[in-house]
């Protein structure tokens, strides 16, 4: 990728967790490309095809102000990690007046966090992983725990304690995310497990069910079907043995409807 940023869809999005999608929906851009390239991605299109429209920071800056207009809850910059000091930048021109979200795989470091700081009122990254091996089969990603750990240390240092508005829409803090892979089950509890032991009650996580088989893994003998019902129970009771407290999913969400269309047209 270059350095301007390359976008794929600027619209309002309803399918986010409930304090973030709400009932007028959160207003998001979804950037090209990504840091990982995860074997099932269910977004190959555009996270490794890199299809989309290069937009100038004067431009990105713009697109928040049509989704301000437009009456969403927050500004959601999905998988920006890779143009962040143009994001950064689209941020100086025009600061929405809604909390932004950095909504990111968490493969990334607090020195590139660093150029956010200020900028950004929530984080919302992924972790994927509790074992460096698989995150190198599945992402292609060395050194993912360690690095993904540091990674929401620091958004918690940016973000500081969650703050929710009077309709229950978040305005400060730090949500993770964890996506239940079939047959995964044990490394999903170990990474619930990591997660409280390093953040306690400072994060909430959410957890989700909606893995559909996509890309290179259709014909994968582990990661070619979706998640069974027993798998889902097993980990959702490690979230709540564990007292993490946050989000989960029903098995419904496990459904390519919910995939976005790449119409690339800009809202």
């Amino acid at each position: 990728m270059g350095t301007l940023p390359v976008v794929a869809r600027v619209a309002p999005h309803f399918g986010e967790e409930p304090c973030i999608s709400g009932k007028r929906g959160s207003g998001t851009v979804f950037f090209s490309g990504c840091t990982m390239h995860c074997v099932y991605c269910q977004n190959y299109e555009i996270s490794v095809k890199n299809h989309g429209v290069t937009l100038t920071p004067q431009e990105l800056a713009e697109a928040y102000k049509m989704l301000e207009k437009s009456g969403v809850h927050n500004i959601n910059l999905v998988t920006a990690d890779h143009f962040v000091e143009a994001v950064a930048e689209s941020l100086h021109i025009y600061h929405p007046h809604l909390p932004v979200i950095y909504n990111c795989s968490g493969y990334t470091s607090p020195k590139t966090l660093s150029i956010l700081d200020g900028l950004v009122d929530v984080y919302l990254p992924d972790f994927k992983y509790s074992n460096n091996k698989l995150a190198e089969k599945l992402s292609h990603a060395p050194h993912y725990v360690e690095t993904a750990l540091a990674a929401i240390g620091e958004m918690l240092l940016q973000a500081g304690h969650l703050r929710y508005d009077k309709e229950g829409m978040i305005q400060k803090g730090v949500i993770v995310r964890h996506l239940i892979l079939p047959a995964h089950t044990k490394q999903s509890i170990a990474a619930l497990d990591m997660l409280q032991r390093t953040f306690g009650n400072e994060i909430l996580v959410s957890l989700m069910c909606q893995y559909v088989p996509w890309g290179e893994v259709r014909h994968d003998p582990k990661l070619g079907r979706k998640l069974t019902r027993r798998e889902y129970d097993k980990v959702k009771s490690a979230l709540s043995s564990l007292h993490i407290d946050g989000f989960t999913q029903d098995l419904s969400a496990a459904n390519a409807t919910y995939i976005p269309n790449w119409d690339f047209e800009l809202f």
